[in-house]
């Protein structure tokens, strides 16, 4: 597994300056306010994501077109000799065309994930927007299940249990996959696809 930490900004992982206790005080120096809530707001706190898709998507588009023209040309002439036999003839000339097209495309997608991951605050903007960056990784034998999270969020997003759903989250980008033995398997070689990428066809 990746080290912890090694996907985050080093501002986000700047030590905190060290607490004190003031003379005959409860108070404490950086400790969190008894007034206020938990929620994350400040660069290093965390917030956790709540990834839940049911999403489901169909289009079908049909195109149709068709062309027909045609044109006809005719030519006729005549003319008498001296011995009265008269000469003719006659020249003709016929164009078609035709022109025929179809076309149909359909697109079905259906997705399904409901997952939560935990964030870490990275940056905090001058409007006071957060930027969250968060990984996950699960290891099941010689498989490993990547989750990472990263986007832009508002305070006023985020719940009172600290969390916030993905559609709320600004520029998201989640990322759900995996390596390992199990996947390896499901690629193609590197011959097949070397030969995907240069084949014209």
């Amino acid at each position: 597994m990746t080290p912890v930490g090694s996907q985050l900004p080093t501002s986000a992982l700047k030590p905190q300056q060290a607490t004190y206790r003031d003379y005959n005080s409860l108070y404490v120096h950086g400790q969190a306010n008894l007034f206020t809530d938990l929620r994350a707001a400040n660069v290093g706190d965390v917030v956790t994501v709540i990834i839940s898709m049911n999403e489901k998507a169909e289009f079908e588009n049909t195109s149709e077109r068709s062309r027909t023209s045609a044109s006809g040309l005719g030519v006729g002439w005549g003319w008498g000799t001296s011995s009265g036999t008269p000469k003719s003839g006659n020249f003709g000339a016929d164009l078609n065309s035709n022109s025929e097209s179809r076309g149909d495309g359909a697109i079905e997608r259906s997705e399904k994930i409901k997952l939560s991951v935990a964030a870490v605050v990275t940056n905090v903007l001058p409007n006071g927007n957060l930027v969250i960056s968060g990984s996950q990784e699960v290891r099941v034998n010689f498989e490993m299940r990547v989750l990472n999270v990263a986007g832009i969020v508002r305070t006023r997003d985020i719940g009172g249990d600290n969390t916030v759903p993905y559609e709320k989250i600004a520029e998201a980008r989640i990322s759900y996959g995996g390596r390992g033995r199990l996947t390896e398997v499901q690629q193609p070689g590197l011959g097949q696809q070397l030969y995907d990428r240069i084949a014209p066809f």
